[in-house]
């Protein structure tokens, strides 16, 4: 049992905690909720004994093992079934030690010990978690290092995972997953023998996977029974309770006062008086409703709607080289009133499709017709980097509105959400959610006929990806939505496209019926490669060869970004240590003032060269997977 009893803790001068209590059995699942900033993180780092509270007590059996995954990705060569199998340090030194014991009688001991904690079928689980979290066999075997943060982080709550601590400490898992892996993720938590307190943003997730919620509200831990959508129903019953208690004790504590007023000076009646002026002040009053208020998305609409079909795809191939297309054979239209929901496994090319709708990527075959007049917005999770981090919304803002006043900038920064304070603020300085609203409003700006919006949700809480889809839902042009957020995709979305197996596809299901598809595919075996049809092992070695002269192009492509990338940050590493130099400005501005130049020239070529990699690198797994070498449905990191 977990029992947190009068926590305090300040930070900064600011309560994070007052006295704050919870109770969670052993065993239970339980959703953490409160608005960005609250504190939740901080406890779940109080709960791990990373912090220390400055008042209270956190009290935990003396031998249970808690797990949180950690803030940095892992990156060492170790092959990804090994540094999960590693996790579990026990049979890890258990498993060495029996390498090398030669005493027969503790050699017994130590297999004893490895029967009893399931080591010999670890293996399997491990890939099994491996493989829930967007892993194929072949990608277990590459080495941690060769992916990419986001896929790394995955790796590390998969090692978590299998672990199996006997307190699960889970901070927005969601955030590295695909709406596979959390479909994947939400049933793992259900099954989980032991505790689990989940901080996640994914209404979904804390619906289906969680006994009950506990609140961060006011600095007070408040338990509610059920998942999130109990809490919200019980949340508004509290409300209109203390609000109606309060009413009735404001027209006492009236009447009271009244009494004073009145009779405080006649004899007969000062006793009673006095006696009430004593009940007013031991009146414990009942605090007002604080209502966090969600700053609104406002979205404005095309300002000249165009006929259909916006865009219309006949048998088209898009990529990012000649000859190796991500997707093919794509014949779909896009209507000026579409609300379309991308689905597909993290890698299947739905970014590609989004790029090719936006126009950021020509078709390689194929016809693309959309009408000329037509504004596209796009929004994707990797420009939050792309920011400049010394310019404020307003400075970022104000060059694409040529000829506006600067009252009319604000005022467009004001639907996005950003107070007065806010708008000058620079870019570093915001939070996540400040920056995803900054880039929702770039990308609606020029009120576009057609809003991408690729994964827009991961540093939004629960209110505002609500108020985000309000705002969708009065945005008048096409939306195409990729998000792992299953509530948003099915607030959003009228119709689903299917990204899979190399070509996209409307899918006539809705969420409920995908869900039951991705788990019918997890229960299902793989189907063995390499079992002869199409030809003799000459014509599969012949098939093989040429596959892999296909994609080495790809390959190269891919090598030679990462290559650009080491040498933009060497020039950069070399520009910052001249710049840290004191004697450099003892020597004149001149001298400083280009340097400057050249890191700012050299930044944005970086931030370049790394979308050129994603997108490269997205090709070659594409490639690898048709080829039949799928190194996994991801990237590999530069």
């Amino acid at each position: 049992m977990l029992k947190i009893a009068n926590l305090t803790y300040r930070i900064e001068g600011r309560t994070l905690f007052d006295g704050a209590s919870a109770v969670i059995p052993d065993g239970h699942k339980v959703g953490l909720v409160g608005r960005n900033g609250s504190g939740k993180t901080t406890l779940l780092a109080l709960i791990s004994g990373e912090l220390v509270a400055d008042e209270g007590t956190i009290e935990l059996a003396r031998d249970a093992r808690i797990g949180r995954v950690a803030q940095e990705a892992p990156g060492d060569q170790r092959p990804l079934i090994d540094f999960v199998l590693g996790a579990d340090a026990e049979r890890a030194r258990l498993v060495t030690e029996a390498e090398s014991a030669g005493d027969p009688h503790r050699i017994a001991e130590i297999q004893l010990r490895l029967t009893d904690i399931g080591a010999h079928d670890a293996p399997a689980r491990a890939a099994s978690v491996l493989a829930g979290l967007g892993f194929d066999e072949s990608a277990q075997q590459r080495p941690l290092s060769s992916f990419s943060g986001g896929w790394r982080m995955r790796v590390a709550l998969a090692a978590l995972l299998f672990r199996a601590p006997d307190l699960l400490l889970l901070d927005e898992p969601t955030n590295y997953l695909d709406l596979e892996g959390a479909m994947w993720l939400e049933g793992y938590l259900r099954r989980y023998r032991h505790t689990v307190i989940i901080v996640s943003h994914d209404r979904d997730l804390l619906a289906g996977a969680v006994g009950s919620i506990i609140h961060l509200d006011q600095a007070r831990l408040i338990t509610y029974s059920g998942g999130y959508d109990e809490f919200e129903r019980q949340r508004r019953e509290r409300q209109a309770l203390q609000l109606r208690l309060k009413k009735r004790q404001e027209a006492a504590r009236r009447h009271m006062e009244a009494f004073v007023a009145r009779f405080r000076a006649k004899a007969t009646k000062a006793r009673q008086a006095q006696s009430r002026l004593k009940a007013l002040a031991r009146m414990e009053a009942i605090p007002d409703l604080v209502e966090d208020r969600i700053r609104p998305f406002r979205f404005a609409s095309p300002e000249k709607p165009l006929p259909a079909p916006l865009v219309r795809l006949e048998d088209v191939s898009a990529g990012y080289a000649a000859g190796a297309p991500v997707l093919t054979d794509i014949t779909l239209r896009l209507d000026p009133d579409d609300r379309i929901g991308l689905l597909g496994a993290n890698g299947n090319g739905k970014s590609t499709l989004a790029r090719l709708l936006a126009g950021r990527l020509a078709p390689l075959s194929g016809t693309l017709r959309a009408d000329r007049r037509m504004i596209a917005g796009y929004f994707a999770q990797h420009q939050l980097d792309e920011l400049s981090a010394d310019r404020s919304p307003f400075q970022h803002l104000r060059p694409l509105l040529a000829g506006a006043r600067d009252s009319e900038v604000r005022a467009r920064l004001g639907f996005a959400g950003f107070s007065a304070g806010a708008a000058d603020t620079p870019a570093g300085s915001l939070s996540g959610g400040e920056k995803a609203r900054l880039l929702l409003a770039l990308a609606t700006v020029a009120r576009p006929h057609l809003l991408i919006l690729d994964e827009p949700t991961n540093h939004l809480d629960i209110d505002s990806r609500e108020a985000l889809a309000l705002a969708l839902a009065d945005y008048e042009g096409a939306v195409i939505l990729i998000s792992h957020d299953r509530h948003l995709t099915q607030t959003v979305a009228d119709r689903l496209w299917l990204v899979e197996d190399g070509t996209v596809r409307a899918y006539d299901g809705d969420l409920d019926d995908y869900r039951a598809r991705v788990s019918e595919r997890a229960r299902s075996p793989q189907q063995g490669k390499g079992s002869g049809e199409g030809g003799d092992a000459a014509q599969r070695r012949r098939r093989a060869a040429a596959e892999r002269a296909r994609i080495a192009p790809l390959k190269r492509a891919v090598e030679g970004a990462e290559k650009r990338i080491e040498r933009l940050r060497r020039d950069i590493a070399r520009v910052d240590g001249r710049l840290a130099e004191g004697a450099l400005y003892r020597s004149g501005p001149d001298a400083a003032a280009r340097l400057a130049r050249e890191r700012a020239h050299a930044a944005r070529a970086l931030a370049e060269a790394e979308e050129e990699w994603l997108e490269a690198a997205e090709s070659y797994e594409a490639a690898r997977r048709a080829a039949g070498d799928d190194g996994n449905r991801g990237d590999a990191a530069p």
